[in-house]
């Protein structure tokens, strides 16, 4: 009788999968992939450097030929190359905020935010990189743009008395001031967007922000609005980048101080209600 040895089959074995861990570095990478996917980036990047230039551009334009033809406009004449370049702030401000508001609520509003938030469960950094990315890119286009505004802008206004240079005292400074200032700005909208989950809100919020309410505070009493007016969001960020300086506006330094307790307050207020409710 013969004995049959039986050999046991091998079990099967299958590659492991490899473990994916969730990273800042990889919730950035995210975050920097799906910012520059949409159109909208693009038209919108494009509209605030547009802004931020031509109406640099058009106000340099305007103050020389004011110079020229001997009838100075009272706005433009106390203005110099700096002020007149930057004179498009105030609109670009609009575009690179409006775009923080759909960085973050436009994902509320398609319903993105389910996928996102399923990726990355501890949601807080979720916000911490969509701040960081778009508030990096904003600030690269407003210092880029402030600084294309002001080289051909001084160029237009070369030999009047708004004329100066790069290496004239507080130039520097106010070009990266108001590129920092537009950086913040764009932080300030992501914050909102997440704050407020939805675009109308968050644009509204914004827009009241940095345009309505100062223009609310005028109507108050002098004592008062001399006691107010510095503090607000849009003066305390106009003093970060403004050439000279009175009694009644902040000094660069306080600007930047008031108006970092702004974008911390907005961007607080985001991450609670990130943290504490549902999707």
């Amino acid at each position: 009788m013969s004995t049959l040895t039986a050999t046991a089959e091998e079990p099967r074995t299958t590659p492991a999968r490899p473990a994916y861990r969730v990273t800042g570095r990889r919730v950035l990478a995210s975050e920097w992939a799906k910012l520059w996917s949409l159109r909208s980036t693009w038209i919108t990047l494009g509209l605030g450097l547009l802004f931020l230039v031509a109406f640099g551009l058009i106000s340099a334009s305007r103050y020389k030929s004011g110079i020229g033809s001997g009838h100075m406009d009272r706005d433009f004449a106390d203005s110099t190359a700096v002020s007149l370049s930057l004179f498009g702030t105030n609109f670009a401000e609009l575009a690179l905020g409006v775009l923080g508001v759909l960085v973050t609520a436009g994902e509320y509003s398609t319903g993105m935010i389910r996928s996102t938030l399923a990726a990355v469960p501890r949601r807080l950094p979720v916000l911490w990189s969509k701040a960081a990315v778009f508030g990096l890119v904003a600030l690269v286009v407003g210092t880029v743009g402030g600084f294309v505004a002001f080289l051909f802008g001084s160029g237009i206004v070369s030999g009047t008395p708004a004329a100066m240079s790069l290496s004239h005292a507080g130039v520097l400074r106010s070009l990266l001031g108001a590129g920092l200032y537009l950086g913040l700005v764009g932080v300030i909208g992501t914050a909102l967007g997440a704050l407020l989950r939805s675009v109308a809100g968050g644009i509204s919020v914004l827009v009241a922000a940095l345009m309505l309410i100062p223009g609310l505070i005028s109507l108050l009493p002098s004592s008062w609005r001399d006691d107010i007016s510095p503090y607000l969001p849009s003066n305390a960020g106009e003093s970060m980048f403004a050439l000279t300086h009175d009694s009644t506006t902040l000094s660069p330094g306080a600007g930047l101080m008031v108006f970092l307790c702004w974008t911390a307050l907005a961007l607080g207020g985001a991450a609670y209600r990130l943290a504490r409710t549902d999707v």
